[in-house]
């Protein structure tokens, strides 16, 4: 059976990540190391210590997860065997870029560092939010966003089309308090309002696509190894310059997350695996690959139990 990879994204961060790890596994301490030494900061007394406040900040939560998801992935790859796609949901694209050899671990944490303070800069210049809308499909929310931005003149938009049901909306806060307004009256089971620090995956990121497609310009980039579904289309990723696009391109445009799943269930894998922090993904994966084994593996005991099951 073909081995799908998946990568988590922003939010999965926590206090204590990857600690265990790094005490038990000297390749994943080494890998923490590199983190520190590549970025110049102590990034991994920040994952380990906290404060939560400084750890939830964009741009250090983005190389926390991307280094805590490679230090799984050098201490996985053995027991899994070699995968045949991955793909990873906004951040976690560039931690399946470095799965599949696109990019190196250290032009990798340099890129999401200035990623994310690109992002928090366009947040600040441009004030945003997001909201989850439970229970509505994936067209209802599309014309709730629609609706909303023509009776507020604000930007709102579908951000994370992360399962049957489960979309994050995104925009400018007046529009997307109307998209839940509206939302509520059309049934949606729930609605939440999110805590970030941006309108992520909406045009009000435009300011941050110039800088960080100077960064991937500027970066190494080889020919992936085995194909990344790309966020922004749903499409395996095969060469470097598209590698660089979509990775520049999903800033500003929405997470096709379930339709990049099931085309990896279209073209073969049998089992997926998701490795990083967390276990959002292969919750999702109940609804999007529905019959197709998910494993996460985020500590020691989930290595071991990984090992037993493949």
């Amino acid at each position: 059976m073909s081995l799908a990879l998946l990568f988590p994204g922003q939010g999965a961060q926590h206090v204590g990540m990857g600690r265990a790890l790094a005490t038990e596994f000297r390749p994943a301490r080494q890998t923490f190391e590199e983190a520190d030494d590549t970025l110049g900061v102590r990034l991994t007394r920040l994952m380990w210590e906290g404060p939560e406040d400084e750890l939830v900040l964009t741009m250090n939560a983005q190389p926390a997860i991307l280094t805590h998801s490679i230090a799984v992935l050098r201490l996985a790859e053995r027991r899994l065997g070699p995968a045949s796609m991955a793909a990873g949901h906004s951040l976690g694209e560039y931690s399946a870029h470095v799965a599949a050899g696109t990019l190196g671990f250290a032009e990798a944490l340099r890129t999401v560092r200035l990623r994310g303070e690109l992002m928090g800069e366009a947040g600040r210049s441009r004030p945003g939010t997001m909201s989850a809308v439970l229970g509505l499909d994936d067209g209802e929310v599309q014309g709730i966003c629609e609706d909303a931005a023509a009776e507020s003149g604000a930007v709102v938009v579908p951000a994370n089309l992360n399962a049957p049901g489960q979309v994050a909306i995104s925009g400018d806060v007046d529009g997307v308090a109307r998209a839940e307004s509206l939302a509520r009256e059309r049934g949606a089971r729930r609605v939440v309002r999110l805590v970030v620090s941006g309108a992520f995956h909406s045009p009000l990121m435009q300011e941050a696509e110039e800088g960080l497609r100077a960064e991937l310009e500027s970066a190494e980039l080889g020919r992936p190894r085995f194909p990344v579904y790309a966020n922004v289309d749903a499409e395996p990723v095969c060469d470097a310059q598209t590698a660089r696009n979509a990775l520049v391109r999903q800033l500003t445009r929405p997470v096709r997350w379930s339709e990049s799943v099931r085309a990896m269930v279209a073209a073969g894998a049998g089992r997926f695996v998701e490795l990083g922090p967390g276990r959002v993904l292969a919750g999702l994966n109940r609804r999007n690959a529905r019959g197709v084994a998910c494993h996460s593996a985020g500590g020691p005991d989930d290595l071991r139990r990984l090992g037993a099951a493949v």
